[in-house]
């Protein structure tokens, strides 16, 4: 019990600090001061005019919610450390459960241990599809190429070592998504922080404050799913588009509506369908998307495998030099977790609303089921796009490539047609990203205003039409502001990961139970 008295008392005294900072912060005159920047601006466009209507409260809210302590020279925002401190107090007081549970995860997403009949909406593997779409994108191709371009080769151990961590977070959050959810008559399932922070608090006679809580993720999560979760991603995928097709001239350069419109009318028919349509399409995508993208890799690892002792080398050796580690920690945990959570989520909470969804009257089982998203995403395919930037080296021209740049000059190396293939990867990854973060924003929608079918469409029309809203601006402060808003939803859930997780325990001790006696029976 010790552990879990410091582990809350941790959370409570971290958040405690961030509110403070975030106070002191709201009366800094460089508030005042961008907002009268901002009033001189001479707008010359629609998109000028948004990014100067948005500064001043971006520039506020990007304060707190990254605002930076220093460590050992370096800046690194309090957020990462709050993430980071909840996974190793996670993986610790489930002893390893990322390790340990992981050979029994396999057997789960394979279907040894499931009954079709329990209640849910989707598989096992669905549902890990579904909030694998959610995960795997542009981190994947951009975030690693940065995190080595700032930290060198040793940058890989530090970004492999965040991903084994967040697998317990990542376990602990969906058990608690899955125990908390609700179902209702027609077997629609609704689940995700929301359900644990207001339902689990209320169950230690904290309701008031699980109900502040899971208001405050709601808000933010419907924020970042408009933002971070659709016009970043339908941006990026339209700037690659237009990069393959001949860029300026293209005759797609300056039609970004066009592409947005024809991109939100494919996710308008995927998500009108909800969750059952979302994943069916996520489990065709996912494994299509990641399969070409890792082929790519392995062919070029193999056209150089000479080359990889000496790069995993580099990996060691870098990793505990103080550059290394330093860069390590700035690519990965800066990079990889701030610029549109591209990394693997966990913390945030969002996956735990896709994997709420799980048929199954067991909620740990999901939860080892989810630990294998950071491990696919960061430590198999992050990794994977690192070495292939190493034994390339080309991370040394990062400046003038630009993180995307840097994994297509890596790729095109040996395979000169890469670019288009990276083309359709981004755009894949940016379309599964897209119709994950809807779900997770319907989820939070309905939360807050009723689960009504009229709630559930207008909720979809305003995604959509953010779709094509971002194709065709350049949405700089918008960006920002949605990223604080992805990164904000850590605050009350990891709060929430503190004080239930003895009610995650006790969920993982009766399956294990179950299987033990052979209540849950392996299906060979």
């Amino acid at each position: 019990m010790n552990i879990v008295k410091v582990s809350r008392a941790c959370g409570l005294l971290l958040f405690s600090l961030t509110l403070f900072l975030g106070a002191q912060l709201f009366a800094q005159e460089e508030v005042e001061a961008a907002a009268s920047a901002v009033a001189e601006v001479t707008e010359k466009s629609l998109d000028d005019k948004i990014n100067a209507a948005v500064e001043p409260v971006t520039s506020v809210i990007v304060s707190v919610v990254f605002y930076s302590v220093p460590i050992a020279g370096q800046m690194v925002p309090l957020v990462l450390i709050w993430l980071l401190v909840g996974a190793i107090i996670f993986t610790v007081y489930f002893r390893f459960i990322n390790i340990r549970g992981f050979g029994l995860a396999l057997d789960i997403v394979r279907g040894k241990y499931t009954d079709p009949n329990e209640k849910g909406e989707v598989s096992h593997f669905q549902a890990l599809s579904a909030a694998l779409s959610g995960t795997v994108g542009l981190g994947n191709i951009a975030g690693v190429a940065v995190a080595i371009s700032l930290g060198g080769p040793g940058a890989t151990f530090w970004m492999i070592l965040a991903g084994i961590l967040g697998m317990s977070s990542k376990f602990v959050e969906c058990t608690l998504g899955v125990k908390y959810r609700q179902i209702d008559e027609n077997g629609t399932t609704y689940g995700g922080p929301m359900y644990y922070l207001s339902r689990g608090f209320a169950e230690k006679g904290m309701l008031g404050l699980g109900n502040v809580l899971a208001a405050f993720f709601a808000i933010v999560c419907i924020g970042g799913s408009l933002g971070g979760g659709n016009m970043f991603q339908i941006n990026q995928a339209y700037s690659q588009f237009v990069d393959v097709t001949g860029g300026d001239a293209s005759w797609w350069a300056g039609k970004g509506w066009l592409f947005g419109l024809i991109v939100a009318v494919v996710v308008g028919f995927v998500i009108i369908g909800g969750i059952r349509s979302i994943a069916k399409t996520t489990a065709k995508i996912v494994p299509f998307m990641c399969g070409i993208y890792v082929v790519a890799a392995i062919i070029i690892l193999f056209a150089n495998f000479s080359q990889i002792p000496s790069a995993i080398g580099q990996i060691f050796a870098g990793a505990f030099s103080g550059s290394a580690v330093a860069g390590g920690f700035i690519g990965v945990l800066i990079q990889g977790f701030k610029r549109a959570a591209f990394s693997n989520e966990a913390g945030i909470g969002s996956a735990s609303i896709a994997h709420s969804a799980v048929r199954t009257e067991n909620p740990a089982s999901e939860g080892l089921v989810s630990l294998l998203e950071p491990f696919i995403d960061t430590v198999v395919v992050c990794t994977m796009t690192a070495l292939v930037i190493i034994i390339t080296g080309t991370y040394t021209g990062a400046e003038e490539l630009g993180g995307v740049g840097v994994t297509s000059a890596a790729f095109e190396s040996v395979l000169p047609w890469f670019k288009f293939v990276l083309a359709v990867a981004v755009i894949l990854f940016a379309f599964s990203t897209m119709i994950a973060w809807s779900y997770y924003g319907e989820q939070c929608w309905v939360y807050l205003f009723g689960r009504t079918e009229k709630a559930k469409l207008v909720y979809k029309l305003i995604f959509c039409l953010f779709v094509v809203i971002g194709a065709s601006m350049t949405l700089g402060n918008v960006i920002d502001f949605s990223d604080a808003m992805i990164f904000a939803m850590c605050f009350p859930n990891v709060i929430g990961l503190y004080f239930l997780m003895p009610k995650a325990k006790e969920e993982l001790n009766k399956y294990m139970a179950k299987i033990a006696d052979g209540t849950i029976a392996r299906r060979d």
